[in-house]
């Protein structure tokens, strides 16, 4: 059953919310995507598939394959973790390429193509040259996910990504902020969480 809480997307990187797709709670871990319904409703409000691709692989995919398709998406999720924990905090070098072979053989499945559309404008309609997808089958949804992860690879200065410092806290984000002294997921989390803590601790030293 799909979590009713709306997902966390606090990594200022959509391959680091990928990542955060699972979260530790107050009391257990929290997992969006912990079923096929789980994993649709993450790609809906990630925009990286339209609701109406997304109700069409609800209407065509057979009894318990989209959950087939959740357990690839939390084992690709669960690879990339252990490559960015392994090289987060320093620049991303070449000798890493050949760690990332499953994603490329994940990116080698894609049917992408591009076609003339014409798109509204402020000033009227234009054309467009769009990118596209065949979604033959439900495993195609991982392939925009796969493509969020190659351009955080090749765009992302690893040197920026950071787990949060909050207690029990599992979420990472890419510290965009300047002087890059970002400590937490959000302020509402664990940044207000962590001040309160030290606020005790500093009254019962007293």
């Amino acid at each position: 059953m799909a979590n009713p809480s709306p997902a966390l997307f606090l990594g200022d990187a959509l391959a680091l919310d990928f990542l955060n797709s699972v979260a530790t709670g107050a009391d257990a871990p929290v997992d969006w995507i912990e079923d096929g319904e789980g994993l649709l409703c993450w790609l809906e409000q990630a925009k990286l598939v339209s609701p109406e691709t997304l109700e069409a692989m609800r209407a065509q995919a057979l009894p318990g394959e989209l959950d087939k398709v959740a357990d690839q998406a939390r084992n690709l999720r669960e690879w990339f973790r252990t490559f960015v924990r392994e090289h987060k905090g320093k620049r991303l070098k070449p000798g890493a390429l050949a760690e990332l072979e499953p994603l490329n053989r994940l990116l080698e499945r894609d049917e992408g193509y591009s076609r003339v559309v014409v798109r509204q404008t402020d000033e009227g309609e234009a054309f467009e040259f769009q990118p596209m997808r065949k979604w033959r089958s439900p495993e195609a949804l991982l392939l925009p996910v796969g493509e969020a992860l190659g351009r955080f690879v090749c765009t992302e200065d690893f040197s920026n990504v950071k787990a949060c410092e909050g207690q029990s806290c599992t979420l990472l984000f890419a510290d965009h902020t300047r002087g890059h002294r970002r400590r937490w997921c959000s302020m509402a989390l664990c940044g207000n969480r962590a001040k309160q803590a030290a606020h005790r601790d500093r009254i019962r030293q007293v």
